[in-house]
């Protein structure tokens, strides 16, 4: 959503590179274009001024003037401005003291406010807690049956009485339901209400006499991020009308330009407190302003990658693969395919990839990119017997051919994947021999004078194969980032054991063009 206006960004900061100072004249010239590229991503007005204000004062200031890179100065001071204009802190749900805790939802027709109520169900349900899905949209045609097939993906329970379609009091379910949700135990109520194709006396009425009805803990407002201004203008007419206290952005993986995303926090004076990125239940998650601010300004989304990852590698695989490094044993194809299927799990592979820094500058690249091409892979490995996975050496011609009939592809597929594959058992071997894992990647010393190394015990540091990469066996090979990327920045500045190299990727074999015959 955010692609033009980074772009833009990007090519303002790029102009200050290389300045020693910053005279008066550099930061109004600055502002004026930042300013463009707001006003162009549909910002609101109000909101871009108080920006411009700010940011030329701060840098004006002392942090700029006497500051060793100006340039990097302000790129900093742009993030902090950009996170107080999405909120700041983040705010969580407010729960109530005695359950239920209401949570009633409120939006314009076609918000993707009913869709939301799906997935806020199976958040809170991950979090531990037992919603109940109120079915109070009784307006649009077939709502009460969406919002049942819904609850039923997430299981969650869905309470309506009333078939919609034009029947039935929407305020009287809404007040039932809290009763209802005491009596089956169920300690958070999701209300999805009525919306309408535009503000009119009728519709905020209703909304006020639901709120009357079930006193909610939290009224958030569906934002559709694509709409620009006029959803601004809608959050804030039910701010007045019905009150809200939080805001949830829809349709963030949409084309538009984001202004309302931007907007919404300032002009409403509400907390952003979730976001959705897809049409999918899982593609949901809490709002950061400082992780959205970074994403706009390039720098990728660490934080949010390492969190899918956990989700994704279960506890069990997680402390299989450690005992197998420490113990020094072999990485089979049976395990990369468990990591292959959970790194599937995280999502979209571009969208996993577009949260490493420095990948901004590959958006084209990244569009390019078809998950097909994994799932070839793991075709592949599931064509293989047990025996084939564990130890791949026996794999000879004939073996070779009956995996590629198998699975649909080329002999040429199954060679690349087995030679990524051993470039790869190599790499988790001398990953184990430095982070001094017993039996891993250990190399014998030598009392030859050519093998020390200043700093070094046992000489050397250890190599890696030009194929080298994540755990590997992707034909075509894997993702190389941007020049002058950092690893050390990645993982909270950690950085990755010394003589260890990020993996590299093919495009052009990754690609949705790949037409190669199979």
């Amino acid at each position: 959503m955010f692609d033009t206006l980074s772009d833009r960004l990007s090519g303002i900061f790029t102009k200050l590179r290389g300045k020693g100072r910053l005279t008066d004249a550099d930061i109004d010239a600055t502002a004026r274009e930042i300013r463009m590229a707001l006003l162009e991503a549909d910002v609101a007005l109000p909101v871009v001024k108080g920006f411009i204000a700010n940011l030329k004062e701060r840098a004006r200031g002392v942090e700029v003037s006497q500051a060793l890179n100006p340039a990097q100065q302000i790129v900093k001071i742009v993030n902090e401005e950009l996170i107080t204009v999405l909120g700041g802190e983040g705010r969580r749900l407010q729960f109530a003291k005695h359950p239920p805790t209401v949570i009633m939802l409120a939006g314009l027709q076609g918000s993707g406010k009913t869709t939301l109520a799906g997935k806020l169900a199976r958040w809170l349900k991950a979090q531990g807690h037992q919603p109940l899905l109120v079915a109070a949209d009784l307006q649009r045609p077939n709502a009460v049956g969406q919002l049942q097939v819904l609850g039923g993906r997430a299981g969650v329970e869905v309470y309506a009485p009333e078939p919609g379609n034009g029947v039935g009091d929407p305020v009287q379910v809404a007040r039932a339901s809290i009763e209802h949700a005491r009596r089956a135990a169920r300690d958070i109520v999701i209300v999805d209400t009525a919306g309408r194709l535009g503000i009119d006396a009728e519709m905020m009425q209703q909304a006020a006499d639901i709120r009357d009805a079930v006193d909610p803990d939290e009224v958030i407002f569906v934002i559709d991020a694509m709409v620009g201004q006029d959803a601004v203008r809608t959050a804030e007419a039910f701010r007045d009308g019905v009150g809200i206290t939080g805001v949830v952005l829809s349709k963030l993986d949409g084309d538009a330009r984001g202004g309302a995303a931007l907007s919404v926090r300032e002009v409403t004076g509400q907390p952003i407190l979730f976001a959705s990125t897809g049409e999918k239940l899982e593609d949901f998650d809490i709002f950061y302003p400082d992780r959205m601010a970074s994403r706009i300004l390039g720098m990728g989304d660490v934080l949010t990658l390492i969190e899918q990852a956990e989700q994704a590698f279960d506890t069990d695989q997680k402390e299989k693969m450690t005992a197998k490094l420490m113990g020094g044993e072999q990485f089979t194809l049976e395990d990369f395919l468990d990591q292959l299927i959970a790194v599937r799990r995280m999502g979209p592979i571009a969208n996993v990839l577009a949260m490493m820094p420095g990948m901004g500058q590959m958006k084209d690249q990244l569009a390019e990119l078809d998950d097909k091409h994994f799932d070839r892979v793991t075709a592949i490995i599931r064509s293989m017997t047990p025996g084939e996975r564990t130890n791949p050496k026996i794999i000879n011609g004939s073996r070779r051919a009956r995996i590629a009939s198998g699975s649909g592809v080329a002999v040429m597929d199954v060679n690349q994947l087995l030679n990524r594959f051993t470039d790869a058992q190599k790499m988790m071997k001398q990953m184990g021999g430095m982070m001094g894992l017993p039996g891993a990647g250990r190399r014998k010393a030598t009392k030859s004078p050519k093998n020390k190394r200043k700093g070094t015990k046992g000489g050397g540091r250890p190599r890696t194969g030009a194929g080298a990469g994540m755990p590997g066996g992707f034909p075509g090979g894997m993702p190389q980032l941007p020049p002058g990327l950092d690893p050390g920045d990645l993982a909270g500045g950690q950085g990755l054991p010394p003589g260890f190299k990020l993996p590299k990727i093919d495009f052009n074999k990754l690609g949705k063009g790949d037409n190669r015959p199979r």
